[in-house]
């Protein structure tokens, strides 16, 4: 990969602490990225084809390496909008490009015809020869694993796939995953998606960071915003009317939400920075977390998410974070 262009520094007042932004390795592959992706799950659904392109490019020029994706995104149109970005704009190696296969109808499960036929698919509308990052979007319990892990081996082999994860996987699977790749000498899991937030902390810190932590994976939050939400902009019912998510919202409009609202605020204004760039800066404080997968809708916001590796939150700071939303 070629060198990134430049890294953004957030517009932030005196009171921000910024530090050098880096790349982070994804678990145990030779892929670095900086620590923010742009999630591409909205493509095709809440933004049209200019749009989105309008988001890729905010995103690449602010340094932005990782896209995020799925064949089952728009029924495979978030996949097209990405490839025709990427043949335009010219920049593929310097794009880390990470879909997921396993939930489009059309190559539904993972045994190793399906996840064959659905790699394929995508490098097609993905206009690109390999998938950087590929995931298994589901746990397949009517496939053997070693069906689904023999299939991804072949197409690592075959270079059509240079590394893979586990999204939504149970830490048992994870641990299954691992033992039965060292039994068979094929390529391991390096990293996992999962939803991680100040919204959603227990499931995931309780059950599949520790297992995260001692395999060594690197680690991709989603809803890394709570869809939305942590970006302060809805606050009461009123605010939910016109919210294209709103039924993805309504359940964090309660004592909890509001009170987390309100220790992100007085944060983000001691730091001088938005609600959402502390939001996605506390996760990049926590083990194994390489990138939060992130999914704005208007290119002014892409600023703002990109602006969170380059700041420093307090250890007081993240205290306060942490305690609220325990």
């Amino acid at each position: 990969m070629s060198a990134p262009g430049p890294i953004l520094r957030p517009a932030t007042g005196p009171r921000a602490r910024v530090q050098p932004v880096t790349r982070r390795v994804i678990g145990d592959s030779d892929i670095a990225v900086m620590p923010v992706a742009l999630g591409a799950k909205v493509f095709g659904w809440l933004v049209d084809d200019t749009e989105a392109k309008r988001l890729l490019d905010a995103y690449a020029d602010g340094g932005g390496m990782l896209v995020d994706t799925a064949d089952s995104y728009a029924g495979g149109r978030s996949e097209t909008i990405i490839g025709s970005w990427l043949a335009k704009r010219g920049q593929r190696d310097r794009v880390v490009i990470s879909t997921k296969v396993g939930k489009a109808p059309e190559h539904a499960g993972l045994s190793a015809r399906t996840v064959a036929g659905a790699v394929e698919a995508s490098l097609r509308r993905l206009r690109i020869e390999t998938i950087d990052l590929l995931f298994l979007h589901i746990d397949d319990q009517a496939t053997p694993f070693e069906e689904t892990l023999f299939a991804v081996d072949r197409l690592i082999r075959e270079g059509k796939v240079r590394a893979f994860g586990g999204s939504d996987h149970e830490p048992n699977r994870l641990v299954e995953a691992r033992i039965t790749s060292g039994l068979h000498g094929v390529a391991p899991l390096v990293a996992v998606q999962h939803e991680y937030s100040l919204m959603h902390r227990k499931e995931y810190e309780r059950d599949l960071a520790p297992v995260a932590e001692s395999l060594g994976l690197g680690v991709l939050p989603r809803f890394a915003l709570a869809a939305g939400f942590l970006a302060g902009e809805y606050r009461s019912r009123a605010d939910l009317r016109d919210a294209p998510r709103r039924h993805e919202l309504a359940p964090y409009l309660g004592r909890r939400g509001l009170r987390i609202l309100g220790v992100l605020q007085e944060v983000a204004d001691g730091a001088g920075v938005s609600m959402a760039t502390v939001a996605v800066a506390w996760l990049l404080t926590k083990p194994q977390v390489v990138a939060p997968i992130v999914s704005p809708t208007k290119p002014q916001h892409v600023a703002e998410l990109l602006a969170a590796p380059a700041i420093t939150l307090t250890r007081q700071q993240v205290a306060d974070l942490d305690a609220v939303s325990a």
